[in-house]
């Protein structure tokens, strides 16, 4: 996966829209960042889990991702290995970090479209 790949997969959940942080491109809904890309270097991408998803995540595929170091790490922050990443891989973690951050009603209207679909 490229970081074009992920931005392009990030960027389809609704109301997503990229800013800047800290010099890296981020992604945020509702204001809140759910992802970012290019930290601590542009061959990884993260991703806001909570630690339950974390370990999952991390269960299922630890080559594509790992905990950041640290105080972050340890409250969900996840690298994602992008040359290692798919978009099997990545799709779920996206939308567990997405639902983490959506505000309740745009998770509502989420829920209703994919019903209807």
């Amino acid at each position: 996966m490229t970081a074009n790949d992920f931005r392009r997969l990030t960027l389809s959940f609704p109301e997503t829209v990229e800013a800047e942080h800290m010099n890296h491109p981020d992604f945020r809904v509702a204001g809140k960042i759910f992802a970012t890309l290019s930290y601590p270097d542009t061959t990884y991408g993260m991703v806001r889990l909570s630690p339950l998803d974390q370990d999952k995540f991390v269960r299922e595929a630890p080559e594509v991702f790992t905990p950041v170091p640290g105080y972050w790490g340890k409250n969900g922050a996840t690298h994602v290995h992008l040359k290692k990443a798919t978009k099997k891989a990545l799709q779920p973690a996206l939308a567990a970090a997405w639902r983490n951050s959506a505000p309740k009603r745009l998770l509502k209207e989420s829920m209703l479209k994919n019903s209807r679909s």
